[in-house]
């Protein structure tokens, strides 16, 4: 049974071990392993390569993808995803293991409406926003970049009297912002689930800044679309000249942690078994309470990732 891999949508770190694995753990168990590389582009193109152990050596300590992703406008056309099918057929690939988001999961479910197609998805987004999942791979790497950048700029806001607004990624999800406000102490955490209370905020921060407070941190997720404004009401209200800093793409390089290392074993070879014991699999691998296993493709496409109640209590602390 020839297996293959694929990334799709933005990188994650992590995504490199994934791709390791899953050669080698489809060899160890026989079956021929292949490559597909830059996402649907390529599967369109025909960019699919047998792999052995030599293409997958020494490649777990890179952050990124060795095979690439992409996005593709191409792929929603009938006639490019026929082309896809095709070359998947003419390499005599029986199943897909597929690395990425909520857009390639939406991508692959068309997809597997229309032909026999055998796969299964990995959640593989910093924005840890599949549903269905409590954790997505890469976000621990995320977390860390953010984590070291905060610690670095809290210390420069403390010997500055100054504060910083600093904007994560994570789409239209807060979980980044929820999960570095918590470890790094900030004052401010401002996320597309809540209502920021200016008001109530302010009255707060006036007292301390009167009490002796001389700095502050103030974490904003992107999908709220507030930075520009936060930064004037920071200055206007509450007297702190402030510096506003927009981490950016740096959140999803670096090196894979431990942690999202391990997952991409545990979740390429949860994936590889599905694919050897069913003929007909469409489903995404999802973690919880410890534990892999394997939703429905459309239950994740048709549903929403809701924050966990702890993280929308944990800002609703710092009000």
């Amino acid at each position: 049974m020839a297996l293959a891999i694929m990334c799709s949508g933005g990188d994650a770190p992590g995504m490199n071990p994934a791709i390791k694995k899953f050669v080698d753990y489809a060899l160890h168990k026989g079956q021929e392993a292949y490559l597909i590389y830059d996402g649907l582009e390529g599967l369109i193109d025909g960019k699919i390569k047998k792999a052995t152990h030599k293409d997958v050596a020494g490649i777990v300590h890179f952050g990124g993808t060795i095979i690439r992703s992409s996005r593709s406008k191409r792929f929603f056309e009938y006639e490019y995803r026929e082309k896809a099918y095709n070359n998947i057929k003419q390499s005599s690939i029986k199943g897909i293991i597929v690395l990425g988001g909520d857009g390639s999961f939406r991508a692959m479910q068309r997809f597997s409406s229309e032909f026999d197609i055998n796969f299964v998805g990995i959640p593989s987004t910093i924005d840890n926003d599949i549903y269905g999942t409590e954790y997505c791979l890469g976000v621990d790497t995320c977390l860390n970049v953010i984590r070291d950048a905060l610690d670095k700029i809290r210390d420069t806001a403390s010997s500055f009297n100054r504060a910083f607004l600093i904007e994560v990624m994570g789409r239209d999800c807060g979980y980044l912002a929820v999960a570095s406000a918590m470890v790094s102490g900030a004052e401010i955490c401002i996320i597309p689930e809540l209502e920021f209370n200016k008001e109530k905020m302010e009255a707060k921060l006036v007292k301390e800044i009167a009490e002796g407070r001389n700095y502050a941190l103030a974490i904003i997720s992107e999908g709220a679309k507030k930075t520009t404004e936060i930064h004037q009401w920071m200055e206007e209200k509450l007297g702190l000249e402030t510096r506003v800093s927009i981490l950016g793409h740096i959140q999803r390089g670096g090196n894979p942690t431990f942690y999202d290392r391990m997952m991409a074993f545990d979740f390429t070879i949860a994936a590889v078994d599905y694919l050897l014991s069913h003929n007909d699999s469409n489903k995404v691998v999802v973690f919880n309470k410890g534990e892999f296993s394997f939703i429905e493709i459309d239950d994740v496409v048709q549903n929403k990732y809701e924050l966990p109640k702890h993280f929308i209590d944990a800002v609703n602390y710092l009000d």
